[in-house]
């Protein structure tokens, strides 16, 4: 989106304008072959965003940042576009995470990309949750993990299907769940958040919806004829965009009748990660001894020693 009218945008509004003069820049003098990893589209009354790097779960790297946070600016100017959507590529994932690979490449090669990349991966997180004015609407199918979860968790609308699966897994790394976890984790039901944080659970089909993580549930199959139905919509307000929503989350019929995955446990897991500090935590664990705590004890002191 290089128009006068965005330039225009860019240098007067003070939502975007000062990142979006840094990041604009990286992105139009980056090479034109990095745009194939996201594509960005106009499609009715929508913008939509695609995460396109399918062979790679559609892990996020700094090019596609790049590519996506000015985009928002435009899309935020554009008189016609009343609404966002993010999808991912290929049917397996939405985001699998960050690219750490090359993250980790690029630090053996004494290239400084770390810095660039959390910090930009960081900004856009927080555009969408703080600046963002029209709908946001993120199709978590498929694998939706640590940056995935970035990418999607701070918007207003997050559609999951019988083949989403979360996690948040930073811990397993020796880092602590970021792109926000600090803020949406602890806001999730008791102490779900700190669990999941704690030990990279994954949540899987509807528990992704039962835990508050997606705002709707929809069977993969209508996932097509849902998005077809927000673009045709005319002028939609966010109420208009929810009210398609709920139909389609009212209609689905996969695990419909499916307990809560941790419904057994949460009394246990509030009691457990109620605790002050880790180890406090970990000794409610030890104390409790039951197959399920020594499990989560298991894990924890894998991610600790890795």
């Amino acid at each position: 989106p290089e128009t006068a009218e965005y330039t225009s945008f860019l240098s007067a509004h003070g939502t975007f304008s000062r990142i979006d003069r840094i990041l604009g820049h990286k992105s139009r003098t980056s090479k034109h072959t990095d745009a194939v990893e996201v594509l960005l589209e106009r499609k009715g009354c929508a913008g939509v965003i695609t995460l396109n790097r399918p062979k790679f779960l559609n892990a996020l790297n700094l090019s596609m940042i790049r590519h996506i946070y000015p985009h928002f600016s435009f899309l935020e100017q554009d008189p016609e576009t009343f609404l966002i959507i993010i999808k991912g590529a290929g049917g397996k994932a939405f985001c699998a995470g960050g690219d750490i690979r090359a993250i980790s490449e690029a630090g053996k090669a004494n290239q400084k990309i770390a810095q660039d990349f959390f910090r930009e991966e960081y900004m856009l997180n927080n555009a969408i949750g703080m600046f963002l004015r029209k709908p946001y609407v993120a199709l978590i199918h498929g694998i939706t993990m640590g940056g995935g979860v970035g990418l999607s968790v701070h918007g207003q609308f997050r559609v999951a299907t019988e083949k989403s699966l979360f996690a948040m897994p930073e811990t397993a790394i020796g880092l602590f769940p970021d792109v926000g976890g600090g803020y949406f984790l602890p806001r999730l039901q008791g102490e779900l958040g700190y669990f999941l944080a704690l030990t990279g659970f994954r949540l899987k089909g509807r528990d992704v919806y039962a835990a508050g993580i997606a705002t709707h549930f929809v069977d993969s199959e209508k996932l097509g004829m849902l998005e077809e139905d927000l673009l045709a919509l005319k002028s939609p307000s966010k109420e208009n965009i929810a009210d398609v929503l709920d139909a389609y989350h009212a209609k689905s019929k996969i695990d419909q009748d499916k307990s809560f995955i941790l419904e057994e446990h949460m009394d246990k897991i509030n009691s457990w990660f109620s605790a002050n500090t880790v180890e406090q935590i970990v000794e409610n664990l030890q104390q409790d001894g039951s197959s399920f705590a020594l499990e989560q004890l298991k894990v924890m002191y894998g991610s600790f020693l890795s």
